[in-house]
C-alpha cells in the first residue's frame, strides 16, 4: 500500500507519460480537456464514505494500489474467442482499453454507421468528435469521471447517422490481462445516435488471469430526436478485480433509450448511469440485475434527471446476495422545475440467501416541479419458503427448486428486454451464475453439501 502523495506522483507520472504519446495530443482542446480533468482529480482526490454519493462503498482499496496503466496484451483469436457473442453485428475488441483491430469483426454494417476504435477517430476525424467528446459528462462532480478523462485515449466510438436501423447488435468487448504490477486501464467510449436511428450496443467486461486490475470506464450516448437505443452493460471481470462505469446518457426530443445493466463478477463493482432527458417527450427504462457471492462489493448508483415536460423514466434493479456479498442500490431522481407532466417510477427488490449477506438501498426523489407523478420503492427478503414448499410437494429436489426460484427472480430483468443475440447472451449468462448461486444458498439452508441433479431449467419449468 502507498500514502496518497506516493499515489499522486504515480498518476502524475503515468499522465505526463501519456501526454507524449496520446491520441489528438497536438489538439488544444483535447490537450486542455485532459488536463483540466487531472487538475481536478488532484484537487478532490478519490472520494470516501463521508461523500454521500458514496456512503457504502469504501474504495480505499483502489486509492491505496499502487496503479501502472496497463499496455496493449497481446493476445490469440483463441484465447477471445470463448467471449464472443453470436449473431452481433461486429465485434470490436479492446485490450486493456485499447482497440485491437486484428480480433475485431467488423461484419457487415448498414452504409449510415460508423465503428472504430477511438484513437483512431480522433486522430482521423477530430472535428466530428468535438462536437459530443465530454461535453456532457460532469467530471467536477465525479472523481472518477475526472481520472477516465485525463486518461482517456482509447475506447469505442460508434456513429449511427439518422434514420439508420442496426438489427443486431453492436458488440463492445473489454478484456482485462494480467501483470507483474496492479494495471489500470480507462477506456473512453462515444456513441452518438443521431435522430431516428435505432440499434443495440452491448459493452461485456471480461478477464484472462487473476490479478490486481482496475478498469474505469466512461460511456457517452447521446441520443438524437426520435432515436431509439437499447445498451447492455455486462460485468463479469474475476474476483481481484476493481471496476468503476458510468453510462452519461443525453437524450434528445422524444427518445427512448434502455439501459440493462448484469453485474456477475468483480471484487468491487461501482456502476453508475445517469441519463437526463433534456428533450419533451423522452422515455427512459433502467433496468438492472446484480447477483453476488463470496466477498463482492457491487454499488449500483442511478441519477435520473428529468429536464423537460412530459417523459417518463422506469429504474428496476433486482438484486441476489449470498455468502458475505454486499449490495448497494441509491437511485436518485429529479425533476427539475419545468419539467412537468413527468411520470417516474424506481423499484429495488432484493434477496437475501444468507445471514452474512448484506444490502444498502436508497431511493430518493427530488421534485422541483408540481405537477407530476413519481413513485418509488424498495423490499428485501430471503426465498420464499411457502413456495420452496410447494415445488417440494410437487416432487422437485430442493436443489432445483432453488434454482427455479432464483430464475424467476431474475427473469424479471430478462422480462424487460426486447428478444435479440443480445438478451440470449445475457440470459445464458445469469444461467450458469445462478446454478453456482444455488449450489451455495442450499448448503447454507441445509448444512450438507448438495449435488447438482443435472436437470435442465427447461426441465424444471
Amino acid at each position: 500500500m502507498i500514502t496518497a502523495t506516493e499515489q499522486l506522483e504515480i498518476y502524475l507520472e503515468s499522465f505526463t507519460e501519456l501526454q507524449k504519446r496520446a491520441a489528438g495530443r497536438d489538439l488544444p482542446w483535447l490537450r486542455q480537456l485532459r488536463e483540466d480533468a487531472f487538475a481536478r482529480f488532484c484537487e478532490v482526490g478519490f472520494p470516501n464514505t463521508h461523500d454521500e454519493d458514496w456512503r457504502f462503498t469504501n474504495v480505499s482499496a483502489i486509492a491505496r494500489a499502487p496503479f501502472q496503466l496497463a499496455q496493449d496484451g497481446g493476445l490469440s483469436n483463441e484465447e477471445v474467442e470463448p467471449f464472443r457473442i453470436k449473431g452481433a453485428a461486429c465485434q470490436l475488441v479492446f485490450v486493456n482499453g485499447r482497440f485491437v483491430r486484428d480480433l475485431s469483426s467488423i461484419g457487415k454494417l448498414p452504409a449510415g454507421v460508423n465503428v472504430n476504435g477511438l484513437a483512431e477517430e480522433i486522430n482521423g476525424n477530430p472535428r466530428v468528435l468535438e462536437a459530443h467528446f465530454g461535453r456532457y459528462l460532469d467530471t467536477r462532480r465525479d472523481a472518477f469521471c475526472a481520472l477516465n478523462t485525463a486518461f482517456a485515449d482509447d475506447g469505442a466510438y460508434v456513429h449511427i447517422r439518422k434514420g439508420t436501423i442496426v438489427e443486431d447488435p453492436i458488440f463492445l468487448l473489454f478484456i482485462s490481462t494480467v501483470g507483474d504490477a496492479p494495471l489500470m486501464s480507462h477506456p473512453r467510449n462515444l456513441i452518438v445516435a443521431e435522430q431516428e436511428s435505432q440499434a443495440t450496443i452491448v459493452e461485456d467486461y471480461v478477464s484472462l488471469g487473476e490479478s490486481t486490475a482496475f478498469c474505469n470506464t466512461v460511456t457517452e450516448l447521446v441520443a438524437g430526436d426520435n432515436a431509439v437505443i437499447s445498451h447492455y452493460m455486462i460485468e463479469r471481470e474475476h474476483r481481484q478485480a476493481f471496476n468503476v462505469s458510468t453510462l452519461r446518457i443525453q437524450q434528445g426530443r422524444s427518445a427512448n433509450v434502455a439501459s440493462h445493466s448484469v453485474l456477475l463478477g468483480g471484487g468491487l463493482v461501482r456502476n453508475n448511469v445517469h441519463p437526463v432527458l433534456a428533450g419533451e417527450g423522452g422515455e427512459c427504462l433502467i433496468n438492472g440485475l446484480f447477483i453476488g457471492n463470496g466477498q463482492q462489493h457491487l454499488d449500483n448508483y442511478m441519477l435520473v434527471e428529468h429536464a423537460s415536460p412530459h417523459c417518463g423514466s422506469r429504474q428496476f434493479y433486482n438484486g441476489i446476495l449470498d455468502d458475505r456479498a454486499h449490495g448497494v442500490f441509491h437511485g436518485r431522481i429529479i425533476v427539475h422545475k419545468d419539467a412537468q407532466k413527468t411520470d417516474a417510477k424506481q423499484t429495488n427488490r432484493n434477496l437475501l440467501l444468507s445471514d452474512d449477506a448484506q444490502i444498502d438501498t436508497k431511493p430518493q426523489l427530488e421534485i422541483y416541479a408540481d405537477d407530476v407523478k413519481c413513485t418509488h420503492g424498495a423490499t428485501i427478503g430471503q426465498i420464499d419458503e411457502n413456495a420452496l414448499f410447494y415445488l417440494r410437494s410437487r416432487g422437485i429436489d430442493e436443489l432445483s427448486a432453488r434454482k427455479l426460484l432464483l430464475f424467476a427472480f431474475a427473469s424479471e430483468c430478462l422480462d424487460r428486454m426486447k428478444a435479440s443475440p443480445a438478451r440470449e447472451h445475457v440470459e445464458e449468462l445469469i444461467h450458469g451464475h445462478l446454478l453456482e448461486v444455488a449450489h451455495s444458498a442450499n448448503r447454507f439452508a441445509t448444512g450438507i453439501p448438495s449435488e447438482d441433479t443435472g436437470r435442465k431449467w427447461e426441465e424444471i419449468g
